[in-house]
């Protein structure tokens, strides 16, 4: 049976929106990560809907997605395009294998190990498929593609293999309640739904750090966003643009708006883009006329009312602040574990919030919280056997896509190990 999520794609969408809208951001972004077609055009009253060729639409019906078949969402919604897409779907089994929580590089290497060497295998997402990693415009440096890979086409891949293989892929799932009981793992979801599992592993990733400023939430979506921004790229031409971080995910994102943007201005906290940034992507960025690096600063206010109008950036040398008029605000630094679903579970985590493995988890135990079993933890096993750990969301992982994969296919080899034993 082929999986739903492995329908052909639609030729290609058309989305209709107000401009600065939140939700028709929320749609772009999830299609632009998902490698889906579309065309998005912006609707400012009467006479651009004309201009567009398209029937007047009340603004209360905003944003409005068309398919290739004449159908359309009216006030549509990330979950409504989605399950129309038929990407929403139920688990098939009432106990897998192995469950695998996070959809990206990780945890999409997971998938496919785990289905392609026969366990039955459901991966379960919350948001777009490729996780942070989808949402770069342009890796470079993983391995077998010499002219760089999208996140978003690698993702894509990925996703079209573990479907493939046979793996059940719920997206815009979560889960909200977990227990380790009867050898094995039993999720409640937030739809109500239930998930049991033999074995599970924990993909789930990081979180972009937020600014924290005033106004941050009312603005997100609205000209402040958190990474890439792949799909705000065409909406920059000829502006000033403001790509906050200095790490190698800020990099690429400086470098993709550079091609639509009159100008990319990075502001970067440290003393120098090569503290930080890969040596390939400082050198690029030197060489890109349209590109400047400011250092020592940050942002210390957001400014606009329905949309954001202008930033204020602090030199944190001098103290001094100046006023900047932008659109667009790209927040690239860094970010926090997805672990907040471990905290009523046996789980251990570090101070940090990061899910501890292996020899991390003997060094932590106590004489209260001691590893239950003899054997000692398989080198991903978090303090709850059966129970794995990959990618970011991992303490002491190493923050690249290669190694996301390469510890995904290592869990696997583990499952095999844990369910051969149990």
């Amino acid at each position: 049976m082929t999986p739903a999520h492995d329908a052909p794609k639609p030729a290609r969408i058309r989305l209709l929106g107000a401009p600065h809208s939140v939700q028709a951001f929320e749609i772009r972004d999830f299609l632009s990560r998902s490698g889906v077609a579309y065309d998005w055009l912006e609707l400012d009253g009467a006479a651009s809907q004309a201009l567009a060729g398209v029937q007047p639409v009340d603004s209360a019906r905003l944003p409005v997605c068309e398919f290739p078949d004449g159908t359309r969402i009216d006030a549509a919604t990330v979950p409504a395009v989605a399950a129309r897409l038929g990407w929403i779907t139920t688990p098939r089994l009432a106990t897998y294998d192995v469950s695998i929580y996070g959809a990206g590089p990780a945890g999409l290497s997971a998938a496919v190990y785990a289905a392609s060497e026969g366990l039955k295998t459901v991966l379960v997402e919350r948001q777009a498929i490729g996780g942070q990693a989808g949402s770069s415009s342009l890796i470079e440096n993983y391995l077998g593609f010499p002219q760089g890979v999208s996140g978003a086409e690698l993702a894509e891949r990925a996703r079209q293999q573990a479907a493939r293989f046979g793996v059940d892929i719920l997206q815009l799932r979560e889960g909200v309640y977990a227990t380790f009981r009867d050898d094995g793992i039993h999720v409640d979801m937030a739809d109500g739904s239930h998930l049991a599992a033999r074995v599970n592993i924990c993909a789930t990733g990081i979180e972009w750090r937020r600014l924290r400023l005033e106004n941050e939430d009312r603005l997100l979506g609205a000209g402040v966003f958190y990474g890439a921004g792949a799909s705000e790229a065409p909406m920059c031409q000829g502006e000033t643009v403001y790509v906050v971080g200095g790490g190698n995910s800020a990099g690429q994102a400086a470098m993709h708006f550079s091609a639509y943007a009159h100008a990319v201005v990075m502001l970067v906290r440290g003393n120098s883009l090569a503290d930080t940034l890969s040596d390939y992507l400082v050198r690029k960025i030197a060489a890109t006329a349209n590109v400047r690096v400011v250092t020592h600063c940050e942002v210390a206010a957001l400014q606009g009312e329905g949309s954001l109008q202008a930033i204020t950036v602090r030199d944190r040398q001098t103290g001094k602040e100046e006023t900047l008029p932008t659109r667009h605000l790209f927040v690239c630094i860094g970010g926090l574990p997805n672990t907040d679903w471990a905290r009523d579970t046996p789980i251990a985590r570090d101070s940090a919030g990061y899910l501890l493995t292996g020899a991390d988890v003997l060094a932590a135990a106590t004489p209260a919280s001691p590893w239950p079993l003899q054997r000692p933890p398989y080198h991903l096993e978090t303090s709850v056997p059966g129970s794995f750990a990959i990618g970011d969301v991992r303490h002491g992982s190493i923050k690249r896509v290669a190694t996301a994969v390469g510890e995904g296919a290592m869990a696997v080899a583990f499952v095999h190990q844990y369910l051969h034993q149990a």
